[in-house]
């Protein structure tokens, strides 16, 4: 058996930027005319690396890039982005500075922060743009629809302060008729039409993710913004027939370490699973601070030499122990694919969602810093 050569933990997320390309394409296919796309790449362009992908999807023409807190709108600057970037999340109050430094747009609800842009908007002598979002049945953030018309007032009267949009956010995406949806649609409609009314002028309206934007493109306003589908993965099982995506990861490892074992034999903490026959077991040098779940302690998968391989025992912090009795010619150094695709087999964030009573979101935004983003593409 030929030692593998010794260059590093073998633990990478290996991101393919062509098939953000290929997602992007096919989003942008199914705005009606006259749309943009703002592309949401909060949370670390949700796991796959913020500044890269802000980079490609600026090179591709996108309008806006979407961030959560003024942190991410920072580091994409300082990592060389153009593009105009929205806080999604709003503001606190020692962000002020950082919006102006860096040439951030924030989203506003609060009129505490409306004042203090204002009032740094009048001591640096200029104005500042910002986005304004009324809630309409998320219940999260954003105007209260009975507050809507004397925020808007206050907005009015603050000279320096530039309303760039209004915005609002769906909360039942998943819904098969879609009732609620028109309904927050038609309250969305109803504080534009307050806001014309009162004089407020702005460029863009927004309020569609991913999935509104491909089940009810009728209710994108001028402006939708992508998020998941973006990264190859979908908001919910029945969007899979609606749009192809390819995913952007691949999560891979390499065989660390193998043992045989006797029947009766316990693997990992707490002894959850014990051998049944004479086994072939596998250590991989990736855990749950790595962003692997623990919930996928004895049920979860792996693909090796184009099979799978389940795991045994408890996910630990920094190793995973699979079982590849049934897998031949298993060598160390193999090279292991957790999420992603192995000959003919593959393993998809969904899956895995499925398995751990999660979503797609929260398993690609779980895998860690210490796991190498690799770009290809």
């Amino acid at each position: 058996m030929k030692t593998p050569t010794l260059s590093g933990r073998p633990t990478v997320a290996e991101i393919d930027l062509k098939s953000l390309e290929f997602n992007y394409r096919q989003l942008q296919r199914r705005v009606p005319k006259g749309v943009n796309l703002l592309a949401v790449v909060k949370a670390d362009a949700y796991g796959h690396g913020a500044v890269p992908v802000a980079l490609k999807l600026e090179k591709l023409g996108v309008e806006y890039l979407g961030v959560a807190i003024p942190e991410e709108g920072v580091e994409l600057r300082k990592g060389g982005v153009k593009t105009p970037i929205l806080i999604l999340g709003g503001i606190f109050g020692p962000d002020v500075d950082q919006i102006f430094r860096f040439h951030l747009t924030p989203v506003i609800f609060r009129k505490d922060y409306l004042q203090a842009l204002s009032k740094e908007a009048e001591r640096r002598r200029r104005k500042v743009r910002v986005h304004l979002k009324v809630d309409t049945g998320m219940g999260r953030l954003g105007v209260p629809f009975n507050l809507w018309p004397d925020f808007l007032k206050e907005v009015k009267r603050s000279s320096k302060i530039e309303t760039e949009a209004i915005l609002s956010h769906f909360s039942m995406t998943d819904e098969k008729e879609g009732e609620f949806t028109q309904q927050q649609w038609r309250a969305f409609e109803e504080a534009v039409a307050i806001a014309r009314e009162i004089g407020i002028s702005f460029k863009y309206l927004h309020m569609a993710s991913s999935a509104i934007l491909t089940r009810l493109p009728s209710c994108s306003g001028n402006l939708v913004r992508p998020g998941i589908m973006l990264y190859g993965s979908y908001p919910s099982p029945t969007f899979q027939r609606l749009i192809s995506l390819k995913p952007l990861m691949t999560l891979k490892t390499r065989i660390h370490f193998l043992k045989s074992v006797p029947p009766g034999t316990r693997i990992s903490y707490g002894g959850t699973f014990t051998t049944k026959r004479d086994s072939l077991i596998a250590t991989l040098p990736i855990g749950y601070a790595d962003g692997y779940n623990l919930h996928l302690s004895n049920q979860g998968d792996v693909l090796i030499r184009g099979k799978r391989a389940p795991v045994v025992g408890r996910v630990c912090m920094d190793f995973t122990i699979v079982d590849v009795t049934d897998i031949p010619k298993v060598s160390v150094g193999d090279k292991v694919v957790l999420i992603g695709r192995q000959g003919k087999e593959r393993i998809t964030a969904e899956e895995i969602a499925e398995k751990i009573n999660s979503i797609s979101y929260e398993v690609l935004c779980s895998i860690g810093k210490r796991v190498p983003r690799i770009y290809k593409g």
